[in-house]
This record gives structure tokens, sequence and C-alpha cells, in this order.
């Protein structure tokens, strides 16, 4: 994400709304629409594709910062919302709900661009943690798939680990195949006969 970032702000008041433009436009951000209502908000988010939401609240209720987040894709997009006030489990809330950055005591201008860049850092932090905890939990998936075909075949042939991961990866390499993909066959079918 760069400065030239495509912006959404939630906000219904038109003054603090000039405000923001303002202060975006300080922090070197001109492509911003501005959404004055709430209702309909994912469906106009997804026209607009934003790289970033900025939303701006006076006092939100629990339901609606969870409904906000969620409209605004928090998890795919940097979202920072301002609120004047918040209590503990407000704040509790918005970091459940993925919110990249929750900024009480409201908004000021010039505090909008080092918030926004740490919204974004912190978004991109948490995405790849998402995708290396993602790609471990496959790993470690694939793993028990593989044991567990390893253990079929030394069971089938009275062999041990190591000349089973061989068979599986001879097969594999004979196929054309993925390992994991000779092992969940070797799995299917040893179900289907039993």
């Amino acid at each position: 994400m760069s400065d030239d970032l495509k912006i959404a702000v939630v906000e219904a008041d038109a003054g603090r709304a000039a405000e923001i433009l303002q202060g975006l436009a300080e922090g070197g951000w001109t492509d911003v629409v501005v959404l004055s209502e709430t209702r309909a908000l994912a469906r106009r988010l997804t026209e607009i594709d934003p790289d970033l939401v900025l939303i701006d609240l006076a006092n939100p209720s629990r339901d609606l910062l969870e409904n906000l987040s969620a409209a605004s894709g928090a998890s795919t997009r940097p979202v920072a919302m301002f609120v004047d006030r918040s209590d503990d489990g407000m704040t509790s809330a918005a970091i459940k709900a993925g919110l990249s950055a929750y900024v009480v005591d409201g908004l000021k201008k010039d505090r909008i661009k080092p918030v926004l860049e740490t919204a974004i850092a912190r978004f991109r932090m948490f995405s790849q943690m998402r995708s290396e905890l993602d790609a471990a939990k496959l790993a470690l998936t694939e793993r028990k798939t593989i044991d567990r075909a390893k253990g079929l075949l030394m069971q089938a042939k009275g062999i041990g680990e190591d000349e089973a991961y061989s068979l599986l990866r001879k097969a594999a390499m004979d196929q054309n195949r993925k390992l994991i993909d000779v092992a969940q066959a070797l799995i299917t079918a040893t179900e289907l006969l039993q």
C-alpha cells in the first residue's frame, strides 16, 4: 500500500467529514470517498473497493461497532475507527472485530496520518501472521495425512516407516502427483476397501 491509497471515510456529519478530508489531504491522500450513511455500508464498500476504511463515530454501541467492522471488511483491509468515548468492553470488542486502529478521544486532524500509517502497518503484520498460521495449519494437516498413509502401508506390507515413505514418494514421482495427493488417495482407497 502506498500514498495513493483509495480511502473510504464513514462520517455522517458534513463538518467533521470536511475536517477529515483536509487531514487526509495534508497527509498526502486525495483519493477519498465519504460515505455519510452506514445503511448498506457493506454493499457500498464492495462497489468502491477502498484500500483503507476510516470510520468516525461519536459514541458507538457494541452492536454498531461489530456491524461496521464486519461491513467494512476488517479482515481484508485496514480499518481505523475514531470514537469520542469508549470503555474496556468496547475496546475489547474493537480488538475482536479486527480493527487495525481504534482511537479513543475523537478524531484530530493532526493525528490522522500517523494513525492510518500505524493501522496499515498493523494490518500488514496481522495479514502476514494469518498467512503463516494458515500455511502451518495446512502443513500440519498434510503431515498427519502422510503419516496416516505411511501407517497404512507399514501395516499392510509389514515394512518400516522409511520404506513406507519411500514407496509414497516413488508413487508420487511415477504418477507426477504431489505426495499429499497420493497419500490421500491411498487413505481413501483403504477406507473403501474396509
